[in-house]
């Protein structure tokens, strides 16, 4: 285990629906104006949804490929959720340090849209981190066995011990995750309450759509939603940043 040696120093995560890189107002194609938004922030861990591979509309670029390239990945993971005729897009999980443990799940209720969730134990310089970054459906029936599902897969339970923290696009306009779900589990929510988490749509928000929860031994410094004038342009959603350490770590002078 390496202790951090600064008392200032946090871990870093950034969870964003990148939209394929399409501008929510402008329609317009830009993965450059999604990278300089997620260069802004430095992000350690970068849980991303909405990742395109060879899809025609993003001019066939493997942005798996590229966003891995341009933030120097220690280690990644991509999860393809949907499949288009030619390419199609998913989840990427971009880490600073290494994975050691790596599943994807399907969240996909009967014949709805299919969405994914991937987890992830992350080798952190303050200790193993259980990470879940995920995009779930349109229907509120829908959302919650899709949290149910994964809380109670057994690839998410055979993983114990561990802090955890799950984060992405939930889709939640009504907010009812984490008063049900997420509660009787035991998790808690960083980003309540929901009016200073407006994340969507990105020009001008009014939901808070992207969200993230943790169990155990984390705390969490500041949280927060990107409204930079580059992240209301560069997707349909703004991202959300959390500062956080694992609780057990103590930084040393």
């Amino acid at each position: 285990l390496v202790v951090p040696s600064s008392p200032d120093y946090f871990m870093r995560l950034m969870t964003y629906n990148i939209h394929k890189g399409i501008g929510g107002h402008d329609r317009r194609y830009s993965l450059r104006r999604v990278i300089e938004v997620i260069e802004h922030e430095n992000p350690d861990l970068l849980l991303l949804q909405e990742v395109t591979h060879l899809f025609h509309r993003c001019g066939g670029d493997d942005q798996t490929s590229l966003l891995c390239t341009q933030f120097l990945a220690v280690d990644s993971m991509y999860q393809q959720n949907v499949r288009l005729k030619t390419g199609g897009y998913g989840n990427l999980l971009i880490s600073r340090w290494p994975i050691v443990e790596k599943h994807s799940i399907s969240l996909q209720q009967g014949k709805k849209k299919n969405r994914g969730a991937q987890i992830a134990v992350i080798d952190t310089p303050e200790g193993r981190l259980k990470l879940v970054n995920l995009h779930l459906g349109l229907a509120e029936k829908e959302r919650h066995w899709q949290i149910g599902h994964l809380l109670g897969h057994h690839l998410f339970r055979g993983i114990e011990g561990l802090p955890e923290l799950i984060a992405g696009d939930f889709n939640d306009w009504r907010n009812t995750l984490a008063a049900r779900t997420f509660a009787s589990h035991g998790f808690a929510h960083l980003t309540g309450p929901p009016s200073k988490f407006r994340s969507f749509p990105a020009y001008f928000a009014l939901g808070s759509l992207d969200k993230a929860f943790c169990r155990g031994d984390i705390r969490v410094k500041d949280a927060r939603i990107v409204s930079s004038a580059a992240a209301k342009r560069a997707s349909d959603h703004r991202p959300l940043v959390i500062d956080f350490h694992l609780a057990d770590a103590i930084p040393v002078t």
